[in-house]
């Protein structure tokens, strides 16, 4: 079996002529997801339909050319949604709260280019996993509960201003006010996202299920002719993209000081967070198994996100569902983002009149698929394998996410992962410092951690680890630690194929006298000496 390492790709202009049919395709393929899904995005976000396809546009065809990873994809994603709405609506609401939530994309932008420049991509690993994962299925959630009055075509006003929990009790009243022909529509397009993947037919199921959707629910709008017998609501408008470039941005909202910051600080940091947890499982599907530069990609975003938001457009992230179906369809390089965009771009400028016949209804069904993948069940499974502890910071992430922010849901999500730790004997004084002894003897590194290897310190750890050269043999050892929690175990996972795979080898030892909390391998151990 030929090395595929030893056959890496070309970047720049080398590696658009070598690899321009395969990138070109995937690039073309990926465009037909990223459209529907784009300005499905856009239309949940309450802002433009056409702002979200301008964002994948600039994704695409600008940040590609400068971002620090080769494969993923960037634009608009479902996992900002809620931010952005709830932007929208502190801003004022309407085109003003549009504008206004332009101020805060751009100040975002700038700072995420600041967290690039001064290295802050590691500040992925300060962040509980079980958390973070909390984080999404509390977004998806949010997403489903939004999108279903859309999906049954219902009258806007009955969910308008309702929060999360009373959209869910309204679920009855959405049922009983349902449009026919809208939910017709949007639920044969539920269906078709659901399923198609799982039909029997190999070729078949390489054709986007977005694709699908638009083939069977343009038609449909047409024969049950939507233009006529359905509110304005139910269809796509995105107007004409030359006469929409300007400078759409309102720096005016910084009147409102305090709901300023905090929109800026939730833009970057979920934002940078998402790109870079997309960066990080992007490069394990790599099978050329190329290192992306988060920082360097941080910057790009930065970049992408200020000239979106100048011209009106949504904050873009590098999307994990678009990113994988690059690789999935053979992309090489950074020039499939690029083609994806360029793709956007001709079919926006020459068949601005197709999109228009797009049900919201069919936008809705993605969307709704899209929340069930960030909140399936399967997720709670998942984190319950991993610790009854894990599932707790996991439940309480989703409920304050729910009931008040992003920002305030992974707050208590990491509160809550403190207090375990604690509970389980973690001396307070190391939460924020790793002691960590690493010596060489021998042509072997011997990593020694004292104390606890907990979420808190592990970039202190991973400092240690990183300034190894590669190719050695690392053993760690963590006979003097008094706790290992799973975030930590599953870095040092990560950690350990990366380190294997570039040659070295890295071995853990020092888990005789510590019990694992769950059956699951990547569980927190703690020393039994500790247990009451």
């Amino acid at each position: 079996m030929k090395n595929v390492t030893s056959q890496i790709p070309k970047d720049g202009i080398a590696g658009l002529k070598e690899n321009f049919s395969a990138d070109a395709v995937s690039g073309f393929i990926v465009f037909l997801l990223a459209l529907p899904l784009s300005l499905g995005i856009a239309k949940a976000s309450e802002f433009p339909p056409l702002m979200g396809l301008l964002t994948a546009i600039i994704g695409g065809i600008i940040v590609s050319l400068f971002s620090g990873s080769q494969l993923t994809i960037k634009g608009p994603a479902a996992g900002l949604i809620v931010i952005i709405v709830g932007a929208v609506a502190d801003f004022g609401g309407g085109e003003q709260g549009w504008h206004y939530a332009l101020g805060a994309i751009v100040a975002a932008g700038i700072v995420q280019i600041l967290f690039g420049v001064f290295k802050l991509g590691k500040l992925v690993d300060f962040f509980p996993l079980s958390a973070v994962h909390g984080m999404l299925a509390a977004i998806g959630l949010i997403i489903i509960f939004k999108q279903i009055p859309v999906l049954l075509n219902v009258n806007p006003i009955l969910a308008k201003g309702k929060s999360p929990f009373e959209l869910a009790a309204s679920i009855p009243q959405f049922v009983m006010n349902l449009d026919r022909n809208g939910a017709i529509v949007g639920m044969l397009s539920f269906i078709i996202m659901m399923t198609w993947q799982k039909i029997p037919v190999n070729f078949l199921r390489k054709i986007p299920a977005a694709l699908i959707v638009l083939c069977i629910a343009i038609p449909a709008e047409i024969f049950l002719d939507f233009k006529h017998t359905e509110p304005a609501s139910a269809l796509v408008k995105i107007g004409s993209l030359i006469d929409n470039i300007h400078v759409n941005v309102d720096f005016a909202g910084l009147a409102h000081k305090m709901v300023f910051i905090k929109y800026v600080v939730m833009f970057a940091l979920v934002g940078s967070l998402e790109s870079l947890l997309t960066v990080k499982a992007i490069d394990m599907q790599d099978p050329y198994k190329r290192k992306s530069n988060p920082n360097k990609d941080l910057i790009a975003v930065g970049i992408g996100n200020t000239l979106a938001g100048i011209l009106g457009g949504l904050p873009m992230i590098s999307e994990v569902a678009r990113s994988s179906a690059n690789v999935n369809n053979g992309a090489k390089t950074r020039w499939a983002n690029f083609f994806h965009g360029f793709f956007i771009l001709v079919f926006v400028v020459f068949a601005a009149p197709v999109i228009e016949l797009i049900p919201n209804a069919a936008l809705a069904a993605m969307l709704v698929s899209v929340g069930i993948k960030l909140a399936h069940p399967k997720e709670f499974i998942h984190i319950f394998q991993i610790g009854k502890g894990q599932l707790a910071i996991f439940l309480v992430t989703i409920f304050f996410t729910l009931y008040e922010d992003l920002l305030i849901g992974i707050a208590a999500g990491m509160l809550v992962k403190i207090l375990i730790h604690i509970v389980n004997g973690a001396p307070i004084s190391s939460f924020f410092k790793s002691n960590v002894t690493v010596s060489f003897h021998d042509d072997q590194y011997l990593v020694e951690v004292n104390k606890a290897a907990v979420f808190t310190n592990y970039m202190g750890l991973k400092a240690k680890l990183d300034a190894i050269p590669q190719g050695m043999h690392v053993t760690m050892d963590f006979s003097n630690t008094h706790l290992v929690d799973h975030s930590v175990m599953e870095n040092l996972h990560h950690f350990e194929a990366d380190y294997h795979a570039a040659g070295g080898t890295f071995t853990i030892i020092g888990f005789d006298e510590h019990i694992l909390l769950s059956k699951h391998k990547l569980a927190a151990r703690k020393k039994k000496q500790i247990v009451s």
